[in-house]
């Protein structure tokens, strides 16, 4: 029997919050489902199929994986919360085998090689975007117009009158030449074209306070992204177009493409991650940098994958130089 004033050495954790790898991975599928419900009205059946085709692909593979590996995870939600985001990177009439494809590299090669789950050194969902990227550039280039800005007489969409079945996105077009015919509010409620989960801003932003009130997200990276980001934008965006200093367009950037899924959901990855507060914000500000240099200099109007993944690299380094202090430390004083 122990001594009541006997002191208890155990490993930690010694404080269990009560959260699970089930319950966060759940918790976030939970806040995409509404921009996804809006992607699919804003794209038709199509847009279903591709999302319901790249989470079984998905949970399919994780159920093969983990058979051999004899470590069933599939019920954990990684896989189904993995191939989810895979859909929701695709665009709405990419042929059925490309997000298979993209869904099945993302949990055999990028997930399991490395470990499974927790030991990956790079987003998954994002790699498999990468690999598909790069693999099918044209299918994966391909936009189909919006239908909810689609008008109800002639059947044929502002942003792209002269074509009603496909439409370039607003970062293909440019700020300038979308603004001809759409508008901020269209980029803000997602009556544009793109990728399937990445049109619909306020609904991101409207399940990004759930994260934030759960906690399953902190401040740091989001902000250091969007900031970094966006400063630049501001400073050099408006050279391309021929503008000066201090007129890129800010609102039409932050607006366009995958930043606030990249921003919110992908980038805070516990996995890929730094742990530190300041790491966090080094690592948000990489993205930021390098999502500002390929989308406005680069060849690829986008660039938040890339710029994610491209930051991923640097995790283990950015956690080195970036440890804390250990409590009572006193770093010695040079004679």
């Amino acid at each position: 029997m122990d001594h009541p004033n006997q002191l208890r050495i155990t490993s930690s954790p010694h404080i269990h919050e009560g959260d699970s790898t089930a319950r966060i991975m759940w918790s976030v599928v939970l806040c995409l489902v509404p921009a996804g419900a809006w992607g699919v009205y804003n794209f038709g059946p199509g847009a279903l199929a591709v999302i319901l085709v790249s989470i079984a692909a998905a949970v399919l593979t994780e159920l093969v994986v983990g058979a051999v590996r004899k470590n069933i995870t599939v019920f954990d939600g990684s896989a189904f919360l993995t191939g989810l985001l895979v859909g929701y990177n695709m665009p709405p009439s990419v042929p059925g085998f490309i997000p298979v494809a993209a869904s099945v590299f993302a949990i055999a090669v990028v997930k399991h090689t490395f470990g499974g789950l927790g030991r990956n050194w790079m987003n998954p969902a994002l790699a498999g975007r990468v690999f598909a990227m790069f693999c099918w550039t044209e299918e994966m280039t391909g936009w189909s117009a919006p239908l909810s800005a689609m008008d109800a007489a002639t059947g044929v969409t502002p942003v792209a009158a002269s074509d009603a079945v496909t439409s370039a996105t607003p970062l293909a077009r440019g700020a300038a030449d979308f603004l001809q015919h759409g508008s901020y509010l269209d980029l803000f409620l997602g009556r544009i074209s793109g990728c399937i989960g990445e049109v619909s801003a306020l609904l991101l932003l409207a399940g990004t306070i759930y994260l934030f009130i759960r906690k399953i997200i902190t401040w740091e990276i989001p902000a250091a992204y969007i900031g970094t980001f966006t400063l630049l934008v501001w400073i050099f965006g408006g050279i391309p177009a021929g503008s000066r200093l201090f007129q890129g367009d800010v609102l039409f950037h932050f607006l366009s493409g995958g930043l606030i899924l990249g921003a919110f959901y992908m980038a805070t990855d516990m996995v890929t991650s730094p742990v530190t507060r300041k790491g966090m914000l080094v690592f948000g500000a990489g993205c930021g940098f390098f999502t500002f240099v390929i989308r406005i200099f680069g060849g690829f109007p986008e660039g938040v994958s890339l710029a994610i993944i491209i930051m991923n690299i640097f995790v283990p380094l950015i956690n080195r130089l970036t440890k804390p202090v250990k409590f009572g430390y006193v770093k010695e004083e040079t004679k």
